[in-house]
């Protein structure tokens, strides 16, 4: 059995600096606490827990003599300067794809133009993004939604980084029947994004079964399992080598496999050799 990994995979710019910046404040000495989970990946968390970084929900939980880490999906200003009068110091690891949308939403909100977010409402980048255009933003997840809008003044329309492209555009397309004015469509989904997502549906064609790794609340990782089962139904989302389910390899003779933004390195080699320990095993016991 062969085991293809897709050309592009794993740790993203945004995600690799966010880690890479609180490792750096780990190695000055300082006290590391991480407003809310710094990426989506629950066992690169446990990782960075051991070395000391802890998570609290609330600026009020930080010390002053702490540093805070504004996590890489970004927070709404008034909480950046809560964080600010609190902690002796706060470490901005917010992904620079998302600030471009943050700053985009409040200069269209400075211009008093509504601002359209294709994305998921409760996730924390959008939460963060709609604090810079708080009284001109909507948030909607797609087309469908369209309808709940009112009429738009002179609309922005951007997206949450990690969306896929085709929901991007046909919202982005409904939105102009809600405005007589002309729509600013800006594609705001990140590179590293679409040449996952890109990269996944080439291999997913090529293969008989496909794993994604990555975490159940990251939404690139999820969205990457959707792209793969458009052309790998046997598409699988897993957190770690021990949900591989070696049933579903039974006649596989290629498994492909991918990884989220947030995923870590090392967690993708144990996978990739837990499944090539699988197919020995399997060519073992189903030889003649």
């Amino acid at each position: 059995m062969q085991v293809l990994l897709a050309n592009e995979y794993g740790f993203c710019f945004g995600v690799e600096r966010a880690v890479e910046m609180v490792e750096e404040a780990i190695g000055a000495g300082e006290k590391v606490r991480a407003l809310g989970p710094l990426i989506h990946n629950e066992q690169e968390m446990q990782r960075l827990a051991h070395e000391g970084v802890t998570t609290i929900s609330d600026p009020i939980q930080i010390g002053r003599l702490e540093t805070a880490v504004i996590r890489a999906h970004g927070v709404t200003p008034e909480v950046q300067k809560e964080l600010e009068a609190l902690a002796a110091k706060v470490v901005d690891a917010t992904c620079p794809f998302v600030t471009r949308v943050q700053k985009l939403a409040a200069r269209a909100a400075a211009e008093d133009r509504h601002v359209v977010i294709v994305g998921a409402p409760d996730h924390p980048e959008m939460i963060g993004v709609k604090g810079y255009a708080p009284d001109h933003a909507f948030i909607i997840r797609d087309e469908s939604e369209v309808e709940t809008l009112p009429r738009l003044r002179r609309p922005l329309v951007v997206s949450q980084t990690t969306i896929k492209s085709k929901t991007f555009f046909d919202t982005a397309e409904a939105v102009k029947s809600k405005t007589d004015d002309e729509v600013q469509i800006i594609n705001t989904i990140c590179s590293a994004t679409r040449d996952r997502q890109d990269a996944a549906r080439a291999l997913a064609g090529m293969v008989d079964a496909f794993y994604i790794i990555g975490g159940r609340h990251s939404s690139n990782s999820v969205k990457l399992l959707g792209v793969c089962k458009e052309q790998c139904e046997k598409s699988f989302l897993i957190e770690t080598e021990d949900e591989v389910n070696p049933d579903n390899l039974i006649g596989v003779e290629r498994v492909g496999v991918t990884a989220g933004a947030s995923t870590p390195k090392w967690l993708i080699d144990q996978v990739v050799k837990h499944l090539e320990s699988i197919g020995k095993s399997l060519e073992t016991t189903l030889a003649p």
